[in-house]
């Protein structure tokens, strides 16, 4: 995601947690010579974006919308399942223990993948970082849907 994408989803994340909205206004500038100009075209209509609370919650449904504009497939039921298997709902979760980390190749984030496998099954528009929650599960339920048909079908370690 570009800088920018990435910045205006944070905000929108902590405006949500802060439970204030933003409102755009449009007014024409320049050929204006009164008010009546300002009324007889519409000049640009602001974008509507989804703000999500920063946390679980607002991770899964914010990927939930990037996966249903990906053709990935998954519910909000399968994710959190896993999530809590995976990391008890810490993005910052790291595995030091298991084979993969023995290879040199610990599990990160919410839903424990593998940098190789991040970088594999990553989905545009979200950020390139397998510790930010939204793209790490994007990630780990594109992988799973290539491998198993879709989170939902995960029950165990994958």
């Amino acid at each position: 995601m570009p800088a920018f994408g990435q910045h205006r989803r944070r905000l929108a994340r902590s405006l949500a947690v802060a439970g204030t909205g933003v409102a755009v206004i449009a007014l024409p500038l320049f050929g204006a010579t009164g008010a009546s100009a300002a009324t007889t075209e519409p000049t640009t209509t602001a974008a509507s974006v989804t703000a999500y609370p920063d946390n679980l919650d607002g991770w899964i449904r914010e990927s939930l919308d990037v996966m249903a504009q990906n053709g990935i497939p998954g519910s909000y039921e399968g994710i959190h399942r896993n999530v809590m298997r995976e990391s008890s709902g810490n993005p910052h979760a790291i595995n030091n223990w298991d084979s993969n980390a023995a290879a040199g190749t610990p599990s990160k984030g919410l839903l424990q993948i593998i940098d190789p496998t991040f970088s594999a099954y990553h989905v545009p528009g979200t950020a390139f970082d397998p510790y930010d929650p939204v793209a790490n599960i994007t990630a780990a339920c594109n992988y799973a849907a290539d491998r198993y048909g879709s989170i939902d079908n995960v029950f165990g370690a994958y």
